[in-house]
């Protein structure tokens, strides 16, 4: 294994619901990675979202935001639960997730949506259907409806009235196409472009840009489709998919349509990349209905951290034994409820499957040490 010259720091942010348990393992493989001197690295732990709000009465305090600017990335657990739902929204936790990626200039989100070959019978759809599956959503993340203004709720005579304005610039629409294009020549060399050209002047530009930097790489395919064929084709057919790239608002849906095709929304890891410090998380949420029940899957937030050692800190060789690490434990017939069907020996906690993969790690470092 490779060493670092530098020490990289990092930034654990457990939130709320299941978002401190599923960080059991994270600290566990950052610990033994650490001692083993397989990486030189320092994090620190910080606050955001509701436990955020319940010690500072803000979603996203300063003191998060400057450990945040310190590091070279920040890890991610979940925010929210339904005892922050009455706050003003400008104290939800939801907030603190779009502020902080705003903040880091994280503007693409790769979500990945890979089927491991054991978790075939656990997904929804015929195994022929989805075996094999490895496509990449790449979602822009600080432009489009989220963020659009004129935004809110007023009152014109007497009649209330929501606006969201979805709105996009032609750099904001040319930078995440340049991600998807860069990330396809690592793939397979296919970019599918999603938007709703036949009735949206924003997605009219999209396309338009899309066309225009397409130009700039030749040796990939582009195509394109709308949004409501998209999600049909998604199920239908995703193995004609290599790379998806679309904006705000159609990439939150379709990449938890695309988690399902994996077995379950808790196999989805997520980076958010562009500014100077990625972000990375898990797509599952808080769950705030099985918090504290020893029942979620920490699988999506080991993955993302396997993300995080790829895409912020250049270390591919532990991002592949994270991924191998999971895919061992997965192989031995081990699953969390969530992912439980065909090839099932036993369903085990998160305490327990964070363990296992811990173990396998420590296995598959010494392995390839020899």
């Amino acid at each position: 294994m490779q060493t670092e010259k530098n020490t990289k720091k990092i930034l654990l942010l457990p939130g709320d619901g299941i978002g401190p348990e599923v960080f059991g393992p994270v600290r566990d493989i950052l610990e033994h990675l650490v001692t083993s001197g397989h990486v030189r690295l320092e994090w620190e732990e910080g606050l955001i979202g509701g436990i955020a709000t319940d010690r500072t009465g803000l979603p996203l305090p300063p003191d998060t935001i400057e450990k945040a600017d310190r590091c070279d990335a920040v890890l991610l657990g979940a925010v929210g639960g339904p005892k922050y739902d009455a706050l003003p929204y400008e104290k939800r936790p939801e907030r603190a997730l779009l502020g902080i990626r705003e903040h880091l200039g994280a503007f693409a989100n790769l979500r990945p949506a890979r089927l491991f070959p054991e978790l075939a019978g656990s997904s929804t759809l015929k195994p022929e259907i989805i075996s094999d599956l490895d496509l990449m959503v790449v979602r822009e993340l600080t432009g489009g409806i989220y963020f659009g203004k004129p935004r809110g709720i007023v009152t014109d005579q007497g009649v209330r009235r929501g606006i969201n304005t979805e709105t996009y610039t032609e750099p904001e629409i040319a930078r995440i196409m340049r991600v998807a294009f860069d990330l396809a020549r690592t793939r397979r060399k296919k970019v599918t472009s999603v938007d709703k050209a036949n009735v949206l002047e924003s997605s009219v530009l999209w396309r338009e840009v899309a066309v225009s930097v397409h130009k700039e790489y030749p040796d990939v395919e582009l195509s394109h489709m709308y949004v409501d064929n998209a999600a049909m084709q998604l199920v239908r057919n995703p193995k004609q998919f290599d790379v998806l790239v679309t904006g705000n608002l159609f990439g939150d849906i379709l990449s938890d349509e695309a988690a399902q095709l994996t077995g379950s929304i808790g196999m989805l890891a997520s980076a958010s990349i562009g500014g100077k410090t990625g972000l990375y998380e898990p797509i599952h949420g808080s769950a705030p209905d099985i918090a504290g029940k020893d029942i979620a899957n920490p699988l999506a937030m080991i993955l993302s951290l396997a993300l995080l050692f790829r895409y912020s800190l250049q270390r591919e060789d532990l991002a592949g034994v994270l991924e191998r690490s999971v895919q061992n434990v997965l192989k031995e017939g081990y699953r969390t409820t969530d992912i439980q069907g065909a090839g099932t020996k036993k369903i085990v906690g998160t305490r327990e499957m964070g363990s296992l993969v811990f173990h396998e790690l420590k296995k598959v470092l010494e392995n390839s040490q020899r």
